[in-house]
């Protein structure tokens, strides 16, 4: 650690999309993130070894409730959805009072993130998508060659990037989804996700699964920002309806599942959080 002077700082691990303890995706939120400097942050966060790792420090926006800070163990990213929603709900668990009744906002690279409170867990509204459209032939060529099917299997396919740099696919079904096998040498370069629908009345409509190594992330058990790029592209091109639930997580062994509302214009993302790990850390 390079910090000169090091002290103890709040910390809280919290598994996001789920009720139920250690089935969901962990989040390491560090509350008193003031102070650490960027490489350290970056060294931590390859040292919890997760798929994220947030310091909450103070917002430079008046509107926002604090800045929220997200790294990878590949580096910094802009926004992630079940890194906003477990540093949501660690920060209100901790004593944090939102400005808005009802509402945390957050400031991250994307901008403000409006995070509703409910009896049912929390929700993020899902951020502009920074790039969309379909793929380019090429990209799609590396995609099949990654999950090792014959391209004809995809069924449609969008750029859903609202930060992290996805690209997604569809697949004819769910068990297509959960059946994939991906050859790690070619999906390397890729940041990837893959959906596919259940058949109807099941509770759950589709089964998504996220890729993204450059990010240092072999397989993401449960990924908000995903979901919400999905979202997005399906409800838009009336391959969803406009409320439904994604499961994610089951080659993994977990049970993670995230709800899609649509409000208006507006769509969001949620689901349940629990906190597994409650102490300090030393930074």
């Amino acid at each position: 650690m390079t910090t000169p002077s090091r002290r103890r700082r709040r910390f809280a691990q919290v598994d996001v999309f789920t009720e139920v303890p250690y089935v969901g995706n962990p989040v390491a939120v560090v509350l008193d993130g003031d102070g650490i400097s960027d490489r350290d942050m970056a060294q931590i966060a390859q040292w919890t070894n997760l798929s994220e790792t947030t310091f909450v420090v103070p917002p430079t926006s008046g509107e926002a409730d604090y800045r929220l800070r997200i790294f990878t163990p590949g580096g910094e990213i802009p926004f992630a959805g079940h890194p906003t929603l477990g540093s949501a709900h660690a920060w209100l668990e901790s004593g944090g009072t939102p400005k808005k009744p009802g509402e945390v906002t957050q400031e991250c690279g994307l901008g403000l993130v409006p995070v509703r409170i409910s009896e049912d867990g929390l929700g993020f509204r899902a951020p502009a998508l920074r790039r969309s459209g379909p793929l380019e032939d090429g990209h799609l060529d590396r995609i099949a060659r990654g999950l090792g099917i014959d391209r004809a299997r995809i069924v449609g396919h969008q750029w859903v990037d609202n930060g992290p740099g996805w690209a997604a696919v569809q697949l004819a079904s769910a068990d297509e989804v959960l059946a994939l096998k991906p050859d790690e040498q070619h999906m390397g370069e890729l940041v990837l996700g893959v959906v596919g629908a259940y058949p109807e009345d099941s509770p759950v409509q589709f089964e998504a699964r996220a890729f993204a190594l450059p990010k240092g992330v072999r397989e993401d058990p449960v990924t908000g920002s995903l979901t919400a790029g999905l979202a997005q592209w399906l409800i838009g091109a009336g391959k969803a309806p406009r409320d439904f639930r994604v499961g994610q997580g089951t080659c993994l062994g977990r049970q993670g599942v995230l709800t899609v509302e649509s409000h208006g214009e507006d769509i969001w993302v949620g689901g349940a959080s629990v906190t597994c790990v409650r102490g300090t850390l030393e930074a």
